[in-house]
């Protein structure tokens, strides 16, 4: 083999080695991604005040 070539070889092969790292990567951050979605969709949604409608619609300000 050629010097050339083999260095083609180590060229190629590092950069489907770097490809291979940031495709894992993307695949981390994607699976957080859809748990932190997941956690947010689970979260009770926030409901209605249970109290009467004429409560709190007036002050009282003489004490």
């Amino acid at each position: 083999m050629e010097l050339s070539s083999i260095s083609s070889q180590v060229s190629s092969q590092a950069s489907a080695q770097i490809s291979a790292q940031m495709s894992l990567l993307l695949l981390r951050k994607t699976l957080e991604l859809q748990d932190i979605t997941g956690l947010v969709q689970s979260a009770a949604p926030v409901s209605a005040p249970s109290n009467p409608p004429n409560l709190g619609n007036s002050i009282d300000v003489m004490a």
